[in-house]
């Protein structure tokens, strides 16, 4: 398995957190569990035409090798062939509007046609990327294409509504537990409708959901560390009510229990586990 990532330059880097690149292959397991983490990403097969869905309980289904994979409340199944080559890239939470075209909430829990978004270029990429002969020339070959056909979007100032979401996403980042709509429209001198479909639009998920996922993130990266785990106060640690109201929601997030994932979990990927 081999695992890269790059963080690009100015001023690509305050919208995406990282470029990554993925090559895994023959692994024993045939179905990855990814986890939801919020954040919207672009995955490019580089190995095969296609990608695949794996919807727990059916066959298979062909997608287009290359997505955007919108912000996710659900956990998702797929294939490990898939992993043989890929390259994507990470967007920062509420970084992906300038990349969009559209309100982000679009995106939101399914995956869309890369080339739908940004046109016939992607095939143009997708085949100069493969030419590449290293990991590393192809996450360079990436963030040159990503610096060149969004330049100027990327120039444009912030909005007043971007500013906004940027605020609430630092304070809900600040403050344990979930920090109310309300109080946080109250900030920002709007509506709590208006300010949570700014939220929504800008990053992809309303502000509630949004704090529940990073909330269930932060377990997930505890248990990932593989420290000594005591649940009840892994749940008051990271803001649940109780060790039931923690495996409830656990469980609502990803579709197995906390001490299941602890089992299973041996990879690299806090938000990879076997789905066998």
């Amino acid at each position: 398995m081999l695992y890269l990532e790059r963080i690009p330059a100015a001023p690509l880097n305050q919208f995406i957190r990282i470029l990554w690149y993925a090559r895994a292959n023959d692994l024993a397991h045939q179905r990855e569990r990814v986890l939801p983490s919020g954040c919207v990403e672009v995955i490019l097969n580089l190995a095969r035409d296609f990608l695949l869905d794996c919807p727990e309980g059916q066959g298979a289904r062909r997608l287009p090798p290359a997505l955007i994979v919108g912000a996710r409340s659900i956990y998702e199944i797929i294939d490990s062939s898939d992993l043989a080559e890929l390259v994507g890239i990470a967007f920062a939470p509420g970084g992906f509007a300038p990349f969009a075209g559209d309100a982000v909430d679009r995106f939101s829990n399914c995956g869309v046609d890369l080339t739908d978004v940004w046109g016939a270029s992607v095939h143009a990429l997708r085949d100069r990327l493969r030419e590449f002969t290293t990991p590393e020339e192809k996450l360079c070959g990436f963030e040159q294409f990503l610096m060149a056909r969004f330049s100027l979007h990327l120039q444009v100032p912030a909005r007043d509504l971007t500013r906004e979401v940027g605020f609430a996403l630092r304070q809900f980042d600040r403050t344990p537990g979930i920090a109310t709509v309300r109080e946080m429209a109250r900030q920002t001198g709007r509506s709590e409708r208006r300010f949570s479909q700014i939220f929504r639009e800008a990053v992809g998920l309303s502000p509630k959901v949004w704090c529940r996922v990073q909330r269930f993130q932060k377990t997930v990266q505890q248990l990932h560390a593989g420290l000594d785990v005591r649940w009840a106060e892994l749940a008051l640690d990271c803001g649940y009510y109780d060790q039931s109201h923690f495996a409830n929601e656990f469980r609502a997030f990803s579709g197995i229990d906390a001490t299941t994932y602890s089992a299973r979990h041996r990879g690299p990927w806090a938000n990879h586990l076997p789905a066998e």
